[in-house]
């Protein structure tokens, strides 16, 4: 292994200047405001977790976790995702508190990537778990929340997938028979790989009735008319239940008032494994060609912290939220207060007269300045305590 260059980052990690820090933290703020408008309360969960506990409960590929042995010799990672934490949380220093439970963060996760990945290692998201609610009414709640959580960030133009995991697992399972062949098959769709999807449906020895049947999920896509043609290739009961709930998920979202920014994908498949009904992620504008969002419910995760409960909730990507808005934030003005060293206390008064006023002030000593042209420039406004007052460079 050769010794990584100076100014070399880990794979996957990456630098965040002023500006780009500034547009996150105000868009991060308005998620945050927008959550708990909706009363949810903001947690923070360790960014070192158990492996045997966290780790194994996450549902991320074994191979894209840090690790790292503590002083006792215990396998400890680094946050892979959001949801496993605070699952722990509730079933340890909330398990007294009663269900349901509203809980948002912002947190930063860790996933390693391989050297061709090209994707972040790091990155930041901000969501909210509600638990204890196995309702569909709770189910439109976070995706009626991730909408307007959206729009006040600034995202005017995205749209929202929706699908559910009994309708997949069941028409798959009723048509291939078993698990393996299943879960082949969730791979392609899980990677969106639908050329490769039709071409393995074409290989496998089933008749052309049941290849159709296949072959039509991937046309599941739409308003509630999806639901009505999704009814037609499903023949069993855990199908029929799963259409039940999106049909009645449909009407929430339209009490809402949401219906125009979501659709039904039927072949939708998210990476997590612990996902266990609804299911949905959010696309943004024609900026991105990844979601920006995900989320769904997630029954069956709290019985591995020994306190049942059903749960759903979503995680917005702040990086790919900030893309997806494609502009900066209006830089606040800024006054240089210049002074030469007799002058030092007026330069400190009059700072801090005016930060006290809201603005932002940077104290500058003359002697520390090599060209005060070129430093003016920086300002918009400029105030030289040096014996005589300047404005605007004057």
């Amino acid at each position: 292994m050769s010794k990584p260059f100076m100014f070399e980052k880990p794979i996957g990690m990456r630098d965040t200047l002023p500006e780009l820090y500034e547009t996150k933290k105000q868009i991060r703020e308005q998620l945050e405001l927008e959550m708990e408008g909706w009363g949810y309360q903001t947690i923070e969960t360790p960014t070192l977790e158990y492996y045997e506990t966290v780790g194994v409960a996450s549902a991320i590929l074994d191979q894209q976790l840090f690790k790292l042995l503590d002083q006792q010799g215990n396998t400890l990672v680094l946050r892979p995702d959001m949801t496993a934490p605070i699952a722990r949380l509730v079933a340890s220093s909330l398990k007294g508190a009663e269900y349901p439970i509203r809980l948002a963060y912002q947190s930063h996760v860790y996933r390693a990537q391989q050297h061709e990945g090209g994707k972040p290692a790091e990155f930041e998201q901000v969501g909210v778990e509600l638990i204890g609610d196995g309702t569909v009414s709770a189910d439109g709640e976070v995706i009626a929340l991730m909408v307007a959580s959206l729009k006040r960030a600034g995202l005017s133009n995205f749209k929202i997938a929706i699908g559910h995991v009994g309708y997949v697992n069941a028409l798959l399972l009723d048509v291939v028979g078993n698990e393996d062949r299943a879960d082949a098959l969730r791979r392609y769709l899980y990677e969106k790989n639908y050329v490769g999807f039709r071409e393995h449906v074409k290989n496998l020895p089933l008749s052309s009735i049941d290849k159709g049947r296949l072959l039509g999920l991937l046309k599941l896509r739409g308003g509630k008319d999806a639901l009505q043609k999704a009814s037609k290739l499903v023949q069993t009961e855990q199908g029929e239940v799963a259409l039940a709930e999106l049909n009645q998920l449909w009407e929430v979202l339209e009490s809402y008032g949401i219906d125009e920014y979501v659709k039904f994908d039927l072949n939708l498949v998210l990476h997590m494994s612990y996902y266990t009904g609804t299911v949905f992620e959010g696309y943004g504008g024609d900026r991105l060609g990844v979601p920006l969002c995900s989320g769904g419910r997630y029954d069956e995760l709290l019985e591995k912290f020994n306190r049942p409960a059903q749960a759903t909730g979503f995680g917005v990507r702040l990086d790919l939220l900030v893309e997806a808005i494609g502009k900066t934030v209006e830089r606040r003005e800024k006054t240089c207060i210049i002074f030469s060293k007799d002058h030092r206390q007026e330069a400190i008064a009059l700072a801090t007269d005016k930060r006290a006023n809201g603005e932002v002030v940077v104290l500058q000593d003359l002697a520390g300045i090599s060209d005060v042209d070129r430093m003016s420039e920086q300002y918009s406004d400029v105030i030289y305590c040096i014996g005589k007052t300047k404005k605007g460079g004057e």
